[in-house]
């Protein structure tokens, strides 16, 4: 397993992170351990949660996958070996009425509750890396691509505020490192200039999602990432398993994602699946598997710090840790991007 820094922290990750946000829900705990347990042993040291999961967020299983987590770390006693990361919700999502009492902002009030629960849930003393789930302010992300003026400005915590939260949870030693999550250009630099102005803690990812179905990441953040050493951690590789193929020609899978969630329409409109279909076309001509193709492509960028996979099953958890010894040929790189100039951002 290859490991790189994480921003310009001390941290070193995996290039494989392993997601969790289907323990609770479509993984049971002794599923969870065992895909922690299988990761582990294979190089994986990067283990990313959040106090939302598992996904889709409910009031009775909220804050399952951090007790799974915690629960697999306590019996194992291995701490020192994981780099556990974790994050808090933002504000303005009409499902999250059970996050203290509905009004949830990334103000001192909130961060300091999440970030309490998720020590207990994961039964630790520190969280290596903690992010921002999304914004306190009105922008375009999940899957918005055009930002939409606020009108009239909208009510919203102020980044200095959130990041002197972050710096005093740093200072008393509850976090390591921070980072956020579905952030924006101006989000990112914003926080970095803060960050070196007034002496407060520098973030060191974005956590956004990244795939060959979603490459809007490559427009502004990709130069910051760069010229700023803020990595990628890239999530929905797989666009929730779209590109693996799976699901093309209306085929739902027993027990799949999309299957059990129809709702989850980001990467399945129809010209996420004539792309799909070309890229899943593309790696059987070349003897791969596509899903593999896929995952192989997003950790070879040279923004990215670390892929976030996810498995519900041990045979894709396999199969996805394969990836990286995937190699994909220069002639291979010109028919994605000829793909891509075809079907660019059809799922955002």
């Amino acid at each position: 397993m290859e490991y790189r820094r994480l921003g310009r922290s001390g941290i070193q990750v995996s290039a494989l992170c392993l997601g969790t946000m289907t323990f609770g829900e479509q993984n049971t705990e002794t599923e969870g351990h065992r895909q922690l347990d299988y990761a582990l042993d294979r190089g994986i040291n990067f283990i990313d949660t959040a106090e939302l999961y598992p996904v889709p967020p409910r009031a009775e299983t909220q804050g399952a996958t951090e007790t799974i987590i915690g629960n697999w770390l306590k019996r194992r006693g291995n701490r020192d070996r994981v780099i556990v990361a974790t994050k808090v919700v933002g504000p303005g999502r009409d499902w999250l009425g059970h996050f203290r009492g509905g009004g949830n902002r990334l103000d001192r009030a909130n961060i300091e509750a999440a970030v309490e629960g998720s020590l207990r849930r994961l039964q630790t003393d520190y969280i290596d890396y903690y992010q921002l789930h999304w914004p306190d302010r009105r922008t375009n992300c999940f899957g918005q691509l055009g930002y939409d003026w606020p009108e009239p400005e909208p009510e919203e915590v102020p980044l200095e505020e959130t990041l002197e939260v972050l710096a005093d949870l740093v200072r008393a030693g509850k976090v390591r490192e921070v980072g956020v999550s579905n952030e924006t250009p101006w989000g990112v630099m914003r926080l970095l200039c803060l960050a070196e102005g007034c002496g407060l803690p520098r973030i060191q990812a974005i956590q956004n999602p990244y795939s060959l179905l979603n490459r809007s990441f490559e427009v502004g953040l990709a130069e910051i990432s760069h010229r700023e050493e803020v990595g990628l951690l890239a999530y929905s590789p797989l666009g929730f398993g779209v590109l693996s193929g799976k699901y093309l020609e209306g085929r739902r899978p027993p027990g799949a994602r999309l299957t059990r969630f129809p709702d989850y329409t980001r990467y399945s409109n129809p010209r996420a699946e004539a792309a799909t279909r070309a890229y899943v076309e593309l790696a059987r001509e070349a003897g791969l598997d596509p899903a593999q193709m896929a995952l192989a492509w997003v950790t070879r960028r040279p923004f990215t710090t670390s892929t976030i996979i996810g498995a519900t099953t041990m045979e894709q958890l396999r199969s996805n840790l394969a990836s990286p010894e995937i190699t994909l040929s220069p002639d291979l790189l010109q028919a994605i991007e000829e793909i891509h100039e075809r079907y660019t951002y059809p799922a955002p």
